[in-house]
């Protein structure tokens, strides 16, 4: 898959896409690049294009038998055909009937295979450790791809299950419709719309069910690995997976109401083996193309992923509260650091969605009995002390992973802080910033502007009187978005020179 993602081909642009506008395209042209944006290898493209060819070929035999929707020239001249001898549309509706029949049994046909090979494949993977290098598994990753396109690289399919419904101006009519609408309105569909609707759902299930037995396949090795390092109970394996601690400096109160500067070591890295679950975790949803995988699939990825990396916590808390004999014992800094790396998993691994707050109580409870058991091997004084820092430590860190992690922090992980004061500047930029600008905050003023705005202070300083409102607009207006266009605007104008900022399409752009 990255292959193919991550290279270059003459096909990926049409080759009129400099002049032909995307609404004026033909839907059956599909560029390189938009298959993919959807992450469509080759091998996709030609089997909906062979499936597509052969419907394609059945429709136009029947097309003789079928009403066309643009009326004829006879129709326009008002020449009526009712004195014809032979009426050859009037079995049109038997001949798209069947069509519509033949064509689903065909869909039937197909998702039946699929469903065949997605459950031994499955059943083959439930106890294979060695599941991701497993060519089943590519298998499936293709049927997960074909059931997800198959609705919409296939236009004649639609086609021959809508009949005369497909048609170009009744889709335009009812996505049209459809955005009139509003979003608790149900649409009415028809028989035909029904059905194509039944289509696609039933591509849709098939295809998160594919995906769902990738996601798991991932899981089990990835949490494998995790688990049995998590569990390793040498002192040495213990410090080898150890990162560095950051060293903080606190004021204390003494018994006699003096301040005592006293330094504390704290986690500031989670362990070796979370970063590694999540860059894996990562890498493996990159090497399938995920930026296309639906978002469903990536929230059930996360969520089954925090369950089971849950489950290795609660198996480490059974050996611990066991007390075996010849064990390692629960030392004060190795419950710091698995309490940090046990909350910065929950917070990157967990779902932001709707749906997932339903089932988000289940794992709470897992998460504070866990957390109970770590905070009990913490001294309570230690524990207030080290809680404030703790937290501030783990939100720096999150804001500083949440692009490393983008595709499992997703869109509702991302830290956007602005600041309310916008004419406040940063202390290593020495360029003066912009301070009405709110999209780019910290964009420079041009080097004119800021000597006319030098010169006008210096001016206001010399004169007594007070400046008419006009003159105040004007300094203003070297502040507004666009002034460097308006400002070279200007400058041409004086001269006799003809300006491309005189043209209608740039100056446009100064307003």
């Amino acid at each position: 898959m990255a292959l193919f993602l991550w290279s270059e081909s003459p096909s990926d642009m049409p080759s009129d896409a400099a002049w032909v506008n995307v609404a004026n395209r033909s839907q059956f042209a599909k560029s390189g690049l938009s298959m993919k944006a959807q992450a469509l290898t080759p091998c996709v493209q030609s089997f909906c294009s062979a499936l597509d060819t052969k419907l394609k070929a059945k429709l136009d035999d029947l097309l003789s038998y079928l009403p066309s929707d643009s009326p004829t020239p006879k129709e326009l001249l008002g020449v009526q055909s009712r004195n014809s001898a032979f009426d050859r549309y009037a079995d049109a509706g038997m001949v798209e009937e069947l069509l519509r029949d033949h064509c689903i049994t065909c869909i039937q046909y197909v998702l039946g295979c699929v469903r065949e090979e997605l459950q031994s494949a499955e059943d083959k993977l439930k106890g294979h450790t060695d599941a991701l290098n497993d060519a089943k598994l590519n298998a499936v990753l293709f049927m997960a791809r074909l059931c997800q396109s198959l609705g919409e690289l296939c236009p004649h399919l639609k086609q021959c299950i809508l009949g005369k419904s497909g048609s170009t101006e009744n889709v335009m009519r009812e996505t049209r419709s459809s955005k009139k609408l509003g979003k608790g309105k149900a649409q009415e569909l028809n028989p035909m719309q029904a059905k194509w609707q039944e289509v696609k759902e039933q591509f849709l299930q098939q295809s998160l069910f594919a995906y769902q037995i990738w996601s798991s396949a991932v899981i089990k090795v990835l949490v494998h690995s995790f688990t049995k390092t998590l569990l390793l109970d040498a002192a040495g394996s213990i410090l080898a997976t150890a990162t560095n601690w950051d060293e903080i400096e606190i004021q204390e109160e003494t018994e006699t109401g003096s301040s005592v500067m006293s330094k504390i070591r704290l986690p500031v890295q989670p362990s070796w083996y979370v970063q590694c679950l999540l860059f894996s975790l990562c890498q493996e949803v990159n090497r399938v193309g995920g930026h296309a995988l639906p978002k469903r699939t990536l929230q059930l990825l996360l969520k089954t992923c925090l369950a089971e990396v849950l489950a290795g916590y609660e198996k480490l808390v059974e050996e611990k509260q066991e007390k075996k004999e010849g064990t390692f014992p629960m030392t004060q800094n190795r419950a710091l650091q698995l309490l940090y790396d046990l909350r910065y998993l929950n917070i990157v691994l967990t779902a932001k969605s709707e749906e997932a707050k339903t089932s988000r109580s289940k794992q709470d409870s897992r998460i504070e009995t866990v957390t109970d058991f770590l905070e009990a091997n913490i001294d309570p004084f230690d524990l207030d002390v080290f809680t404030p820092h703790l937290n501030s430590s783990l939100n720096r860190l999150v804001q500083r992973t949440s692009v490393l992690f983008g595709l499992l922090t997703g869109a509702e992980n991302q830290y956007t802080n602005r600041s309310n004061n916008l004419s406040s500047q940063e202390p290593h930029n020495i360029l003066p910033l912009a301070s009405s600008q709110i999209r780019f905050g910290l964009l420079p003023l041009s080097m004119s502007s800021s000597r006319k705005t030098k010169s006008a202070v210096k001016n206001t300083e010399n004169q007594t009187q007070v400046l008419p409102p006009s003159v105040v607009r004007a300094e203003e207006e070297t502040f507004r978005p666009g002034s460097l266009f308006r400002q070279l605007a200007t400058e041409e104008e004086d001269t006799a020179a003809p300006s491309l900022f005189k043209l209608s399409w740039l100056s446009s752009m100064t307003k």
